[in-house]
């Protein structure tokens, strides 16, 4: 009889975490804890309205969709869309791993990857799952910038899949402007915040490269054209034309989840 013993393998996570520093993970600890307090604590209080392009899904709901957003509005974005279990690609950075340990907190699902490193791993990973029926968002100019230049993800993934693009985009009236890269976006308690969301787009499975560029130039155009609406628009949210949204959420578990 044989003495040997099978190797333990540490899992995923304990690998994930030796990465980091025990000053990183301290640090990963705080930052965690504070953004999701900070979006518990300030998102309820927002007044939210959301208007639809002619064309757009028909909620929230809606799936599968390949959702693009421009990285400053992530924190309202986060709020508004939690408990959809939606796959958002998330990268192994120091960055990436406390945005991802956030977003679950809020019911979404991470993938793990970038448009610099991991694309292939996530790509396929956001693909298997729109087949089977799940919504995947992009912060298209995200991780690093350029910002407000949509990446050309989206339209690959619509194209493999035939799920319909959409774009969104959340106005704040009043906010704290980081001095990131991104300006990103804290709302202040109170806040009026205006979501403006675009009509569906469908990639054609067989589209060339020229039909491709202008399906990303379509993409690009929608980003710019839901942004300048939302900010134009969000000093209305509360009146007939923008009333009050409100969405009966379910909590997320991905226990639940249909295979």
């Amino acid at each position: 009889m044989s003495t040997a013993t099978t190797p333990t393998v540490p899992s995923a996570k304990l690998v994930q975490t030796r990465r980091f520093t025990l000053k990183q993970r301290i640090l990963l600890w705080l930052i965690t804890w504070a953004g999701t307090l900070a979006i518990r604590l300030i998102a309820p209080t927002l007044k939210f309205a959301v208007s639809f392009e002619e064309g757009g899904p028909a909620g929230l709901e809606t799936r599968p969709m390949v959702l693009s957003f421009w990285h400053n509005c992530v924190f309202p974005a986060i709020y508004i869309w939690r408990d959809l279990g939606i796959r958002v690609m998330s990268s192994d950075s120091f960055d990436g791993e406390y945005t991802g340990r956030i977003i679950r907190k809020f019911g979404f699902v991470k993938i793990r990857g970038s448009s610099s490193r991991g694309a292939v791993r996530a790509f396929l990973g956001m693909r298997r799952d729109l087949e089977k029926g799940w919504t995947v968002a992009f912060t298209i100019d995200g991780p690093k910038g350029p910002r407000y230049v949509a990446k050309p993800g989206p339209v690959l993934l619509a194209k493999a899949t035939a799920a319909p693009m959409v774009a969104f985009h959340i106005a704040v009236e009043n906010a704290w402007i980081l001095r990131t890269w991104d300006g990103c976006m804290i709302p202040k308690p109170f806040s009026r915040a205006l979501m403006r969301v675009s009509r569906q787009t469908i990639v054609l499975a067989d589209a060339d490269e020229k039909q491709m560029e202008g399906f990303h130039a379509d993409l690009q155009a929608a980003l710019d054209r839901v942004r300048e609406f939302a900010e134009m628009h969000v000093c209305e949210v509360g009146s007939g034309a923008f009333p009050k949204f409100r969405r009966k959420v379910v909590p997320f578990n991905p226990r639940n989840e249909a295979e």
